[in-house]
């Protein structure tokens, strides 16, 4: 099924998280995606997890719905391929991800050559060219220095890529900004994106840098409270937990009608002269709520608790497990439209999502599998360059590309 972005074609030579997301963002937004390895694979190929198998899920979850080559690129001929992979012709054509350095044959010069009017997005470590990471990034924004306990001195780092998947986010976006500009203009150009600067940007823009030039003092740690509103974690008599927010008016007036603390909010309102529908004050009165709702959930299951939020429309979530939320939790599973099941020819059937985006004269394209690496370099090389059969498979005997790795 066509998506949004048919038509257009983009090539990649990448690996880990960042540049691989943009592009599997793309195509599964309907962008043909043909990803370019070297005939053993990138760094990233056997990263985990992996299943028994020894394939990595990692790769194939980040690679759904693309294409993949296997080319000698160490070899004169093999990069030639690539680049008339890169630079094949084509209106909607000519566009080059990567997270390589780009230098000698991939080159923003080289490729130029071949095509004038590429474009190209790199992603960067920092700036300067210099090596960077998520994990070597998240430490200096600063925020494992605000995660975890109040009165804690030890940083704590979080799981979530976020840097990786926010600079992914941002090549998509640059990329259909480059092709629109394209479009009007002719013109290619070549785009740089750092992941540092994508998170100290953020830290700046959610106020962070402000807090303390303008405030004069840095955020500290708050354990699990919502920082300037009211939210925080609770236990329930099963041994489960859950964490409810209300940052929003609406939300906290839920909350009360929920728990029935109505009085104990009244009265602390009149001896404390606040207004805790506003959410600075509901901030100040953090420790007084937690013992004001303790109790209710102390007393209730997971269920009860969900029963009662519910019904008085609260903000929740529970706390779960990867296994308790494909057991328990219908956003995960087929009865949301965005998932289905999905055969993978080397891993099996797995429950794979779809983009998130729904668009209201455009179906969504079905959640697809990662590729096998190199099982489209055939019809790629067909298809794409025009190269004949027996060119194709005289490459093959010269081992200067590969078919599906099967193995």
């Amino acid at each position: 099924m066509p998506g949004i972005l048919h038509g257009l074609r983009i090539a990649e030579c990448a690996a880990f998280i960042a540049c691989p997301y943009a592009t599997m963002t793309l195509a599964e937004l309907g962008a043909e995606v043909i990803r370019i390895d070297a005939i053993g694979g990138g760094l990233d190929y056997r990263r985990w997890p992996v299943a028994a198998s020894g394939r990595s899920l990692y790769w194939a979850g980040l690679n759904k719905g693309k294409k993949s080559v296997r080319i000698d690129i160490r070899s004169e001929e093999g990069r030639e391929l690539a680049q008339a992979i890169i630079a094949a012709p084509g209106e909607h054509g000519g566009i080059f991800a990567t997270n390589l350095p780009a230098t000698g044959w991939l080159a923003d010069e080289a490729l130029r050559a071949h095509r004038p009017d590429l474009i190209m997005a790199t992603i960067l470590g920092n700036h300067d060219g210099s090596t960077a990471l998520d994990y070597t990034v998240n430490c200096a924004a600063g925020f494992p220095g605000i995660t975890g306990p109040a009165g804690s001195t030890d940083p704590v780092n979080h799981v979530l890529p976020a840097w990786d998947l926010l600079a992914g986010m941002s090549m998509a976006t640059a990329i259909l900004a480059a092709e629109r500009h394209r479009r009007l203009t002719g013109e290619g150009q070549r785009l740089r994106i750092a992941l540092s600067d994508v998170a100290f940007a953020v830290v700046s823009d959610l106020g962070y840098l402000a807090e303390r030039q303008i405030n004069g003092a840095a955020r500290g740690r708050h354990g699990n409270h919502i920082y300037g509103a009211f939210g925080h974690d609770f236990a329930t008599s099963d041994g489960r937990r859950l964490m409810v927010a209300a940052i929003s008016a609406g939300q906290w007036q839920a909350l009360v009608r929920a728990t029935g603390i109505a009085d104990m909010v009244a009265a602390h309102e009149q001896a404390q002269g606040v207004d805790l529908a506003l959410e600075a004050d509901r901030f100040d009165a953090r420790e007084a709520i937690l013992a004001w709702l303790r109790p209710w959930f102390d007393a209730r299951t997971l269920d009860q608790a969900r029963a009662g939020l519910d019904a008085a429309r609260a903000c929740w979530g529970p706390y779960q497990d990867v296994d308790q939320m494909l057991a328990e939790d219908p956003r995960v599973s087929p009865a949301n439209p965005m998932f289905a099941q999905v055969d993978h020819r080397a891993l099996g059937t797995t429950l794979t999502a779809r983009t998130p985006i729904d668009f209201s004269s455009v179906a969504a394209v079905p959640p697809a599998s990662g590729p096998v690496l190199g099982q489209d370099t055939d019809a790629v090389l067909a298809g794409l360059l025009g190269l004949s059969s027996g060119t194709i498979g005289d490459l093959h005997d010269r081992a200067i590309i590969a078919g599906p790795d099967d193995l």
